[in-house]
């Protein structure tokens, strides 16, 4: 582990720049509230599940004579059936996604195709990763679940009562989980060994990112968001409030010296409003084409808005703008754990229960961390009491990174499921630094092999396609 695993993405579950990794896609999901609280865009309070287009898809559909409403097979995927009820509800979600987004819907029929496709390659690859002995326990679906209410603000109580609400099953929300993750860790077991990256690459990268006229795909930007929500079929007279709500927060954002994270607080029904309305240093390909559009002659400290999507108006503020990857400084973690690997004689759940025994015996008082390292972890590290040192962020899986972001200097997490076992981790100092040459090169390396890993995913998906018995029956409606 004091090596960087790379953090794999998971196969794409929408349309090509409309939804992100089915993981992330599910944090993404926006629950409604029939009491009207306020709202964001990501499981968020006021927020419907189901988009203006996509109903009214579905009541044109259903007022077509002849239209059959009862489900039935669309396809059979290698000796599975795929549903058309299956397509019916994933096209929903990817109509509300896109909604979300401020992006534009395609026509019913391009949209139907796609999402059909999309399926049967998830099915694919559930498929052979079950045939292979790919497991993921009832566990690691409790953490993905809790990761995503906790990103929302939720409980994962509130989280399923919201689902029921807008008529989502639960169950069906943690099958698509436990499938995705059997993916990603498909993915993770197939072609990670295959990617290789030179030197050659590396310089060639960095010579990219230092150059003057960076593409955009390779520039980054941090924005301050505040979001007025409206909620589904919004009312004239709703409209006109959001947005002279909105272009209040614009006029304050405007002033000298005005407080943009102080005024996110106040007007924001976005998520991350609570936290000052920060969205983060990210790649622009990772922001909605509305808000790229409204930015690219936008300087640092500039401010824009109203600006109307699905999900309400939007005021942002450009805070940072980067090279991809590349940032001056850095956050740097010095952390702990202690890992145990899961077998056939311990699965995740009681790896996990032995690992909430250390825990207790450490807040007790009873031992120390580099004791139980070194009596117990069944990684590398455990002779030095789990110490992996400094880490730039991405030098971890994605869940080890989230747990870490989430402590505080001291602090020992709950157990911690990733693709090499369960861990108990430590986070003993957190420092900002500026990057050296060394861990530039580092960065390049990551972002190089990311981008081959992609590459190779795609062609590896295009063949177990190409492979598999795909059976068209009646076309999806």
């Amino acid at each position: 582990m004091n090596q960087r695993a790379l953090a794999l993405g998971l196969v794409c579950l929408g349309l090509a720049g409309g939804l992100a990794s089915p993981l992330a896609h599910a944090q993404k999901m926006r629950l409604g509230n029939t009491s009207g609280a306020s709202a964001g865009p990501s499981l968020t309070r006021s927020q419907p599940n189901i988009s203006p287009a996509a109903t009214q898809a579905a009541e044109a559909a259903a007022a077509v004579p002849g239209i059959r409403q009862a489900d039935y097979i669309v396809a059979i995927v290698n000796s599975e059936p795929l549903t058309n009820n299956e397509v019916k509800a994933r096209v929903a979600r990817v109509a509300q996604t896109l909604s979300s987004q401020g992006q534009p819907l395609p026509a019913q029929d391009l949209l139907v195709r796609e999402v059909l496709e999309r399926l049967i390659l998830e099915k694919i690859l559930q498929q052979q990763a079950v045939e292979t002995g790919v497991r993921v326990d009832d566990y690691a679906v409790d953490q993905a679940e809790q990761s995503v209410a906790r990103q929302n603000q939720l409980s994962v109580a509130q989280m399923h009562q919201r689902m029921r609400a807008e008529g989502m099953d639960p169950k069906r929300f943690r099958d698509e989980l436990r499938n995705q993750m059997l993916v990603q860790r498909l993915r993770e077991r197939e072609l990670e060994a295959r990617v290789r990256v030179s030197e050659v690459e590396v310089e060639q990268y960095l010579r990219e990112q230092q150059g003057q006229d960076a593409a955009p795909a390779q520039l980054a930007i941090n924005l301050g968001h505040i979001l007025v929500a409206l909620p589904d079929n919004p009312s004239a007279a709703q409209v006109d409030a959001a947005q002279a709500r909105a272009q209040e927060a614009l006029e304050k954002a405007r002033r000298p010296g005005a407080d943009f994270a102080a005024l996110a607080r106040e007007f924001s029904d976005a998520p991350e409003g609570k936290n000052g309305g920060s969205l983060g240093l990210r790649p622009t390909d990772r922001y909605p084409e509305l808000f790229i559009d409204a930015l690219r002659k936008v300087p640092v400290g500039g401010i824009v808005g109203p600006l109307r999507s699905g999900a309400g108006f939007h005021v942002l503020k450009v805070i940072e703008r980067s090279s991809a990857g590349m940032p001056a400084m850095v956050t740097q973690n010095h952390v702990r754990h202690i890992l145990l690997r899961t077998s056939a004689n311990l699965n995740e759940a009681a790896a996990a229960k032995q690992l909430a025994d250390y825990r207790r015996r450490l807040e007790a008082g009873q031992a120390t961390f580099e004791a139980l390292a070194r009596e117990h972890s069944q990684d590398g590290s455990a002779a030095q009491g789990g110490d992996l040192g400094w880490a730039t962020p991405g030098r971890y899986v994605p869940e080890f990174e989230q747990a870490v972001a989430a402590l505080q200097p001291g602090q020992v997490s709950a157990p911690v499921v990733s693709r090499f076992g369960v861990h108990l981790i430590e986070l003993v100092e957190r420092r900002e630094v500026p990057l050296t040459a060394r861990e530039q090169r580092e960065i390049a390396r990551d972002a190089v092999r990311e981008k081959k890993l992609d590459d190779a995913y795609s062609t590896w998906t295009q063949e177990q396609r190409a492979r598999a018995y795909v059976e068209y029956r009646e076309p999806p409606q």
